[in-house]
């Protein structure tokens, strides 16, 4: 690999990382609000399928192996497998396939329909699912527990990403 193409996902892997941190729980769910979702689309807006999804492993591997890079600084298997884990396993996937189907032209209209229309919708189909497995919550109480409340300001962040994405001369 080249070196501008490594620099650019170090620095989106460290990104991640970082917005990881910027969260915070609200009082009916074990689901966090984060800013990990805008970075992460951003990731999938900036980079190439293949990188991203390398980025996206790696940054699941750092955690997994207990460096504190989950959301709110924690880490480890009992995250991947707690109520939390159905989102973090999603990521790889969504964002990815963000990638893949962005198009060639870059367009801030064009990445928020499809921010919007991809990750959000298989995130939560994941997540959720993930959710429910470990909670054994039912379908509806799930969908308000860790979905509904977190889609306004997902909705925002895939706006906020799809704008700096067409503004970065990465």
């Amino acid at each position: 690999m080249e070196a501008r193409r490594l620099t650019k996902m170090a620095l989106l892997t460290a990104l991640l990382c970082v917005s990881a941190w910027i969260s915070f729980p609200l009082p009916f769910s074990p689901v966090m609000v984060t800013a990990l979702t805008l970075v992460a689309t951003l990731t999938g807006l900036l980079l190439s399928p293949k990188d991203t999804f390398i980025v996206f492993i790696v940054y699941v591997l750092l955690g997994t192996a207990g460096l504190p890079v989950f959301v709110g600084g924690t880490a480890g298997l009992g995250k991947l497998f707690g109520p939390t884990g159905g989102f973090i396993f999603s990521w790889p996937v969504a964002y990815t396939l963000l990638s893949y189907l962005k198009g060639s032209k870059v367009s801030f209209v064009s990445y928020t329909w499809r921010s919007l229309a991809i990750t959000i919708p298989v995130v939560y189909i994941i997540g959720v699912a993930g959710f429910m497995l470990v909670t054994q919550m039912p379908l509806d109480k799930a969908i308000w527990a860790a979905m509904i409340p977190y889609i306004p300001g997902d909705i925002i962040k895939c706006i906020v990403a799809s704008w700096l994405a067409t503004k970065l001369k990465f």
